[in-house]
């Protein structure tokens, strides 16, 4: 046994894990139930055809328009409240110039060829594109302008749009910087000006952040326990920029399937929720290809059996998962033709009756949530 912070370093079994992840994602709690959600502080991803209204409905979180969309996180679409908007713009920031040019992946080698520092250059991107998006804005007609005023080091030959223009995520990353955020719904992307938000791109990096709004914090809060390495990859962060970032209160323990060199953590204030974890009965989630719940870097935890991996996460066209009790018991795909909804179901593990009957309900709540009539769940 070793120690930190006076506490002896606990020993914790898979099954514990799901059912504290299961419990910190809200994922337990009824429908409707609620206006707000935790995850909210790290940001529901918008990715897909439900995205984040339906991640937030599956946690129990009745509609909102008190909300904020913005590429934060990976340059996804992250949706969080509105008004924590300051506070995200500081946590989403980089760590340091380093973690910034990781995050803009190659396009920091001309910057930095050119003697340009790679937040000296996100902090001109930003200060650009606030000067141009002064109404509502598509994103096509605000690359165009922002590339007609950028200088050769901060653009690349885009082969999908047989155009050069900015890199992808040196435009993106900037946008919540300059005090924008995207018009829910529109696609192509529409950025507006969020009303009362005065920016200061990057006068403070993402380690300054508030506490409840950190995101190597958060990545504990919602993933733990956890590595740093795996943290690092979930941001595209620097391991070392990730290291020196790691809470001061998380405390090591140990997974009893892990091999000798991994190194997991907790935070101290949720360590007894960790060990105190147990798993409901029969309660079952119909969660979208991008749920937050699905994200952590530590695959064979969620998913032990790694023949499955494929099916969950395939390089195109990832399909739900079936939740129950915070295991992953199989995946679903919609079918939608005519205002009525079908779903095909693949089921990993059998159900008992209280999870299929579960499972039957939830189906009912993603047709509503669609605006569609269930006429179909096909298992097999």
């Amino acid at each position: 046994m070793t120690e930190k912070a006076g506490m002896s370093q606990r020993t914790i079994g898979r099954a514990q894990v799901m059912a504290y992840r299961w419990r910190a994602h809200q994922l337990d709690r009824p429908a409707g139930c609620a206006d707000d959600a935790a995850l909210l502080d790290f940001g529901v991803q918008d990715t897909g055809n439900d995205g984040a209204a339906w991640a937030l409905a599956v946690r129990g979180v009745r509609p909102s328009e008190a909300s904020m969309l913005a590429w934060t996180l990976r340059g996804a679409p992250h949706r969080y409240r509105l008004a924590d908007a300051k506070a995200v713009t500081v946590a989403t920031a980089p760590l340091s110039e380093a973690d910034a040019a990781s995050r803009i992946f190659d396009s920091s080698r001309a910057l930095r060829a050119a003697g340009i520092a790679v937040l000296e250059a996100l902090t001109h991107v930003a200060g650009l594109t606030r000067r141009i998006v002064t109404g509502p804005m598509a994103k096509g007609a605000v690359s165009t302008a922002l590339t007609a005023q950028l200088d050769r080091p901060y653009l690349r030959e885009c082969r999908p749009c047989r155009a050069v223009h900015c890199g992808e995520m040196t435009f993106r990353l900037p946008a919540l910087q300059a005090g924008l955020a995207l018009t829910p719904g529109t696609s192509p992307p529409v950025l507006r000006r969020i009303t009362g938000v005065r920016p200061s791109p990057y006068a403070r990096l993402g380690g300054d952040a508030d506490e409840r709004f950190h995101v190597v914090r958060n990545y504990l809060r919602f993933y733990g326990p956890a590595t740093v390495p795996e943290a690092a990859k979930f941001l595209d962060a620097p391991v070392r920029d990730v290291q020196a970032a790691w809470p001061s209160d998380a405390v090591p323990v140990t997974l009893d399937d892990d091999g000798p060199r991994v190194r997991r953590h907790v935070l101290a204030t949720d360590l007894d929720a960790l060990t105190a974890a147990d798993v409901t009965t029969g309660v079952a989630r119909l969660v979208g290809p991008y749920d937050a719940y699905l994200q952590g870097r530590d695959r064979s935890v969620l998913v032990p059996d790694t023949t499955r991996h494929k099916a969950l996460w395939p390089v195109l066209g990832r399909p739900g998962a079936v939740l129950v009790d915070g295991e992953v018991a199989g995946v679903w795909r919609p079918r939608s033709s005519g205002g009525k909804l079908s779903l095909r179901v693949e089921l990993w593990t059998p159900l008992r009756p209280p999870a299929r009957k579960s499972l039957s309900a939830e189906a009912e709540r993603l047709a509503t949530h669609r605006g569609c009539a269930l006429s179909s769940v096909d298992v097999s």
